[in-house]
C-alpha cells in the first residue's frame, strides 16, 4: 500500500498542481485564517511527499483543502482512525463522571441487526444473538424515532456510585437536552423519578433533583450512601435528563465498604 506522502503527492498530480501552487494555496489559507502555521514551503512539501515527513495539523488541513480531500480520510492514511475513538476513550478508565463530546455525524456508526428470523416472537423476551441473521452498520442520524441533535452521551465515573443501584458506575447513559426544567411531580416510585445530568465549575453530576430557596439540590440514591450535592441555582447548568442507560449487571469491581 503507497504511504501517505506518497499518496499525497499522487492526489497534487491529479490536480496538476506544482509545489508552487500549494504553497501559494497554503498562503490564502494562512490570511483566511491569520495564522502562518497554515503555510507549506516548497521545501516541506517535499519532505512530506518524499521522506515521509509527517505534517502538522495545520498544513495537513491546507493540504485536504487544496487537493479537495476528506480531513478524516487522510488521518486514516497515516494511522489515525476517528472512528475507533469512542472505543478507544472506553478502555480508558476515568474516575469523574463525564460527558461525551464525540460528533455522532463523524462517529456514529451503530452495529445492528438488519435481519431477524421471520419466526422469532417480539413479544417475547429474546436472546437476539440466537435470532439475528445479520447485521450491518446504520449512521445514528438515520434511526427513527430519534432527535439526534437535542440527545447527549455520558460516562458514569468508575468512583461515582451516587445513583447505585439504579445506574452503575462506568453505566452510558443518554441525555435529553430538551428536558431540562426540574420536575417535582409526576412519578409514582423512584424508577419513574427524573434523573438529571448536572454541570458544575467543579466537574458533572448525576441525581435526583429539587429546588429549594435559591438552591439547586442533587441527591443521590440512598442505598449508594452518598452525599446530596448542593449548589447555587445560577452556579450550576442541568445539561438534560436521562433518558437511557447501558450498564453492565456483573461488575467485576464492587464496592467493597461504601461511604
Amino acid at each position: 500500500m503507497d504511504d501517505p506522502g506518497h499518496r499525497l503527492k499522487q492526489a497534487r498530480e491529479r490536480l496538476s498542481l506544482t509545489y508552487r501552487d500549494v504553497g501559494e494555496a497554503s498562503v490564502q489559507i494562512a490570511n483566511r485564517h491569520h495564522n502562518d502555521e497554515f503555510l507549506i514551503a516548497l521545501s516541506r512539501l517535499s519532505d512530506i511527499e518524499n521522506k515521509g515527513t509527517v505534517p502538522s495539523i495545520y498544513r495537513l488541513y491546507s493540504l485536504c483543502t487544496i487537493y479537495r480531500l476528506e480531513l478524516s480520510e487522510v488521518l486514516e492514511w497515516y494511522g489515525v482512525l476517528l472512528a475507533r475513538q469512542a472505543a478507544d476513550a472506553a478502555s480508558i478508565v476515568i474516575g469523574k463522571t463525564h460527558p461525551i463530546n464525540f460528533n455522532p455525524g463523524l462517529y456514529g456508526d451503530l452495529q445492528v441487526p438488519l435481519a431477524l428470523d421471520p419466526g422469532v416472537d417480539l413479544r417475547k423476551t429474546t436472546f437476539l444473538s440466537h435470532v439475528v441473521q445479520r447485521w450491518g452498520k446504520l449512521p445514528l442520524s438515520l434511526l427513527s424515532g430519534a432527535d439526534v441533535k437535542n440527545l447527549r452521551y455520558a460516562f458514569v465515573g468508575s468512583d461515582d456510585w451516587s445513583m447505585y443501584p439504579l445506574i452503575y458506575p462506568e453505566s452510558l447513559i443518554l441525555i435529553d437536552e430538551t428536558q431540562r426544567r426540574v420536575s417535582l411531580a409526576g412519578w409514582s416510585s423512584e424508577f419513574d423519578r427524573p434523573i438529571y445530568f448536572v454541570e458544575h465549575r467543579t466537574g458533572y453530576f448525576l441525581g435526583w433533583c429539587s429546588h429549594v430557596d435559591k438552591q439547586l439540590i442533587v441527591s443521590p440514591h440512598p442505598a449508594s450512601r452518598a452525599v446530596p450535592q448542593v449548589f447555587l441555582n445560577d452556579e450550576v447548568d442541568i445539561i438534560g435528563q436521562v433518558s437511557g442507560v447501558a450498564m453492565r449487571l456483573d461488575q467485576p469491581r464492587r464496592r467493597q465498604n461504601p461511604a
